[in-house]
């Protein structure tokens, strides 16, 4: 299974039991931040799997072209955003983003707001070059059925020009880094895992990889398998911790 689609099982909520916070407000806030901050503000909604886009100028230098300030789209997933992301940052914004929901899963409900993500990651520009931009993201969970609710996206030029990718879960209360992304892939997959990684990253189906790398579903299943139990995705908080410091 794809590492998006085994984030969009979680986070898609599937409940009976209904969240009533105020949809409305919290597109006015996600509207907030993106004016005063100048950034690309994405709300997305877990329970309708839609998403409210609010551009500014930064949208502009990222090339991306909203014919409104503001977009709404029938998706939690913002593909004019995503395809922009460096292909290799892109995949390891979605197993961090995977991790992050384990971690909130695993804690008591009232501390999860203290904490939010936080990554630089490379996005291709308008003049089609890949520029640093800071990523924030925070979840919002319901009082009424305890499932994520909404998760808010910030996306800024960053203010230093590092094109080496860097993924946090910060504690917003304590201003601390509560775990810093320190895996080397290079270090952990062998070569065709690696191979194999990468055309996941793309989107590519497991029949498709095994056409264009030579080899059966099978052994790209296997290696698929191989790679989600390296990288420690779905396993317990402590081994999620194992993995940063």
């Amino acid at each position: 299974m794809e590492i998006r689609e085994q984030l969009s099982d979680k986070l898609l909520d599937k409940t009976s039991k209904k969240c009533l916070l105020d949809i409305e407000i919290y597109k006015q806030r996600a509207q907030m931040y993106s004016q005063i901050e100048g950034a690309i503000g994405v709300l997305s909604d877990m329970q309708a799997d839609k998403s409210y886009i609010y551009k500014s100028k930064t949208a502009l230098e990222l090339g991306i072209s909203f014919h409104t300030d503001s977009v709404e789209i029938d998706s939690i997933w913002e593909e004019e955003m995503l395809k922009k992301i460096h292909p290799d940052d892109r995949l390891k914004k979605y197993i961090h983003e995977l991790r992050f929901f384990n971690l909130l899963d695993s804690i008591e409900s009232e501390l999860r707001s203290d904490y939010a993500v936080l990554s630089n990651i490379r996005m291709k520009d308008k003049n089609d070059e890949y520029k640093a931009v800071k990523h924030r993201m925070f979840y919002i969970y319901s009082p009424d059925n305890g499932k994520l609710r909404f998760a808010l996206c910030l996306y800024n030029i960053a203010l230093k020009q590092s094109l080496i990718p860097e993924f946090m879960i910060v504690n917003t209360v304590k201003g601390e880094i509560f775990v810093k992304d320190k895996l080397d892939y290079k270090s952990i997959l062998t070569h065709r895992e690696l191979e194999v990684l990468k055309f996941v990253g793309e989107g590519y189906s497991s029949k498709q990889i095994a056409d264009l790398l030579f080899i059966s579903v099978n052994t790209v299943s296997r290696h698929r398998q191989n790679i989600l139990e390296k990288l420690k995705v779905n396993n317990s908080t402590q081994a999620f911790k194992d993995s940063f410091y």
